[in-house]
């Protein structure tokens, strides 16, 4: 059983514990102020060494960051580059100045939440507190799978900030085909984008050989994300590859891309044929045909939604709009777009009449009558 002594120092008087670890060896921890505390620590240790837990005190004194780095390696190996840029700026920005030198045993989940409301007091948006906290909370996750911690003491916070959601811009098909004229040589992108319903990466990622014009599909399977001037080439988001319908009169301008170039020819290439960059959201190509179509501003990500859009006023079920959009599952699809089946309580309230056909959506039986005017 742990033994509790007292000591005098230049501050009073302290309390120190002596037990004996598991392996027999006999250790000791200083610095309690009260009786209570040092007896609450014996009483822990004791339950720790009965339930296999227990941890040595010196495992805990190495720091966050001697720690950050093996995750961080791993990370990169993890995940795709443009997200671990972003885990990687994360720590640097907040988490290792705040906890770079702090051992990980003196990490509190007081001065976590002290630490998180400090970063929203200073301006930070919800989506950074989030992620910064997530880099603190996995490195000391790695700490107690390696047993240098029994419990992750970040874990269990009640400050975090919730991410708000940004409003979904659905526009019409005459809108899609204004853009699309201002657009110029991009034209056929942005028909690409609002009818198919691929992300900006997936489309200047796209080869010749991922259009099979019989079938009216696009085979996507590669995401080209832009670092800086450079473009990393990697799996999608789901990592899986996915089968997409194109519109007949999309293909046909697809077809036209295409002529000349080979089955590795990149299908929407930039200058030297090199991956089309992301353009500027001020002063950029995209901002400017959006500008000049008169609707509402839109960035380059936001014609998916408009595809969403059309596809369900046209009547598609949602395990299709999923396997489309390329989400993981039909909550995904449902969670992300809920404000597009709000029509579906109102078909609910309204029995159908026997024999009837459903009317085809006017928006898209519009689509082709708009890219002709």
């Amino acid at each position: 059983m742990a033994t509790i002594e007292s000591y005098e120092t230049a501050s009073g008087k302290r309390y120190m514990v002596r037990f004996r670890t598991p392996d027999r060896t006999q250790s000791k921890k200083r610095g309690f102020r009260t009786k209570r505390e040092a007896e609450a620590f014996a009483a822990t240790v004791e339950v720790e060494k009965m339930r296999g837990e227990y941890v040595p005190p010196s495992l805990g004194r190495i720091t966050v960051d001697e720690l950050a780095p093996d995750w961080l390696e791993r990370k990169r190996a993890d995940v795709a580059p443009s997200n671990y840029r972003t885990l990687d700026s994360a720590w640097r920005t907040h988490v290792q100045p705040r906890w770079g030198r702090v051992r990980i045993a003196d990490v509190e989940l007081s001065r976590v939440e002290q630490w998180i409301a400090q970063m929203q007091r200073d301006g930070s948006g919800a989506t950074t507190v989030v992620r910064a906290y997530g880099v603190l909370a996995a490195i000391l996750d790695d700490a107690v799978k390696s047993r240098r911690l029994s419990t992750n003491p970040a874990r269990g916070v009640e400050n975090l900030p919730r991410k708000t959601t940004k409003r979904h811009v659905y526009l019409s098909a005459g809108d899609v085909a204004r853009i699309a004229s201002e657009s110029g040589r991009h034209r056929t992108l942005v028909l690409t984008l609002a009818y198919t319903g691929i992300r900006w990466g997936e489309a200047v990622a796209l080869r010749v050989r991922d259009i099979d014009f019989l079938r009216r599909r696009l085979t996507v399977h590669d995401n080209a994300v832009q670092l800086g001037v450079d473009h990393a080439v990697g799996r999608t988001k789901s990592r899986h590859t996915r089968s997409v319908p194109v519109p007949e009169f999309v293909l046909d301008e697809l077809s036209e891309l295409c002529r000349g170039k080979g089955a590795e020819g990149l299908v929407f290439a930039g200058t030297g044929n090199r991956f089309l960059p992301r353009p500027k959201s001020n002063g950029g190509w995209f901002a400017g045909a959006v500008k000049r179509a008169g609707v509402q501003r839109i960035t380059p990500h936001d014609p998916r939604h408009t595809a969403a859009s059309l596809s369900v006023s046209a009547g598609v079920n949602v395990l299709a709009l999923a396997r489309m959009l390329g989400h993981t599952s039909a909550k995904v699809t449902l969670d992300t777009y809920a404000d597009l089946f709000d029509s579906d309580l109102d078909v609910v309230a309204t029995p159908s009449t026997p024999g009837t056909r459903r009317q085809v959506c006017p928006m898209c039986a519009q689509s082709r009558r708009s890219l002709r005017t």
